[in-house]
């Protein structure tokens, strides 16, 4: 017991006080407790609507605080200062900074989350619900990361056939100059590794803002026109237009 005991003395009443660490770390836990709620209830006051509102439109933030609860507007605040913070970072920070922030989503599949096939969200979109399919985590990163200042030249959402799952898959491609070997941020696995290193992922055509490759053995690939091409693409710009343009394309 004596481990228990912080000091003992006689008080002037003649009484030995003693005050146990014990005592004393109740004492400090309920006081970061208390402080930790307040905090928490700080957290869901309305500055996180405030940092939204700079690029969403003010209906679209009443209606996600409507049908998701506060929680899912701190989450999109947290991706709005993700943004502006780091806009100043190297291409390399600001890959494994959105790739991290994404991947802590929750995965889930379309037929689940939305009880059809497929369907591509915006970036508010999953932020709101809190759960995503591979493609969502593709295009997340990829307005996001355009947005951080990185051109589209260098980003390509790409349709891939992940062999270890027999199925359809989707990565972002980042390529540090034309002729470059890309990189990939994908949600199957928490870190970025170069596409030589992923032969686990077979390509089959990507796609930017601007345009549409085949896939192409041993190279970029070959350009085959224009992005909008892809119907959930263009479904998918337009939901972001109404959205009041939060990144561009």
């Amino acid at each position: 017991m004596q481990y228990l005991i912080g000091y003992s003395r006689k008080t002037a009443t003649g009484k030995i006080l003693t005050v146990s660490i014990f005592t004393v770390f109740v004492l400090l836990l309920s006081y970061y407790l208390f402080f930790s709620r307040i905090s928490t209830e700080e957290d869901l006051k309305p500055r996180s609507k405030e940092i939204i509102e700079e690029s969403v439109d003010n209906k679209v933030v009443v209606w996600i605080e409507d049908k998701y609860g506060k929680s899912a507007i701190n989450r999109i605040a947290d991706w709005r200062e993700l943004i502006t913070h780091n806009r100043e970072l190297d291409e390399q920070s600001q890959l494994e900074l959105v790739n991290d922030f994404f991947n802590q989503t929750p995965y889930s599949t379309d037929a689940k989350i939305w009880g059809r096939g497929d369907y591509w969200t915006t970036p508010i979109e999953m932020l709101s619900i809190n759960t995503a399919d591979c493609e969502d985590y593709s295009i997340a990163k990829y307005f996001t990361l355009r947005e951080m200042g990185i051109p589209a030249e260098k980003l390509r959402i790409t349709y891939v056939k992940a062999l270890e799952l027999n199925q359809a898959h989707m990565v972002l491609a980042y390529y540090a100059h034309h002729n470059a070997k890309p990189l990939v941020l994908d949600n199957l696995i928490g870190w970025i590794r170069p596409a030589t290193e992923r032969q686990d992922l077979v390509p089959i055509y990507s796609f930017n803002g601007e345009w549409l490759w085949l896939a192409k053995s041993g190279g970029s690939g070959k350009r085959v026109g224009r992005s909008e091409r892809i119907t959930l693409w263009k479904d998918l710009t337009t939901k972001m237009e109404k959205e009041h343009g939060v990144i561009s394309m």
